[in-house]
């Protein structure tokens, strides 16, 4: 079947650029998220998972600061699943790997074992094709040092549309 997924990155606790995005997620019936790091505060990542109707795939960045708290609070959480510092899905016969750091992103692109490598860390919304994997970077959703964005990748279309959350 089928989806969009939503790429985020980067929210640093952002809590009123995320309450923004989950309004559109919700507006769009978008269920699947995939963060690709720094939200930073264990409060916030709970805060995610319990305004969010639907399943939250998560890594690690650099700034989240006390992952233990992260993981214990997770247990409790149905619909959010911490993956540590790389994660994997197969979704509508799509291979997406997803990580913090750029140079770990080209990478997993370079191993020709994904369709798609997400990633975040600098800030800056990007993609290129690696063989035959495309890598994309959905910018911060924070906002810090460049406007806030993220992304939302369809499976059936094969496209990702970056979404400036000040358009919304």
């Amino acid at each position: 079947m089928p989806e969009k997924i939503a790429i985020i990155s980067d929210s640093h606790d952002n809590l009123a650029n995320i309450y923004k995005m989950l309004d559109y997620l919700k507006k769009e019936k978008i269920k699947i998220m995939i963060h690709c790091g720094d939200v930073c505060a264990p409060s916030v990542m709970k805060e995610i998972a319990d305004k969010f109707d639907g399943e939250i795939h998560l890594v690690f960045g650099n700034v989240d600061g006390d992952q233990e708290k992260m993981k214990e609070l997770a247990e409790g959480l149905n619909n959010l699943t911490i993956y540590g510092q790389v994660g994997e899905l197969d979704l509508d016969g799509k291979k997406i790997a997803w990580c913090h750091f750029p140079w770990q992103a080209e990478r997993l692109a370079e191993s020709s074992k994904y369709d798609l490598v997400f990633y975040g860390h600098d800030h800056k919304p990007w993609e290129k094709k690696i063989g035959k994997t495309v890598l994309r970077n959905p910018g911060t959703l924070a906002g810090l040092f460049a406007k806030a964005t993220f992304a939302v990748y369809n499976t059936e279309t094969d496209k990702a549309e970056l979404i400036l959350l000040e358009k919304i």
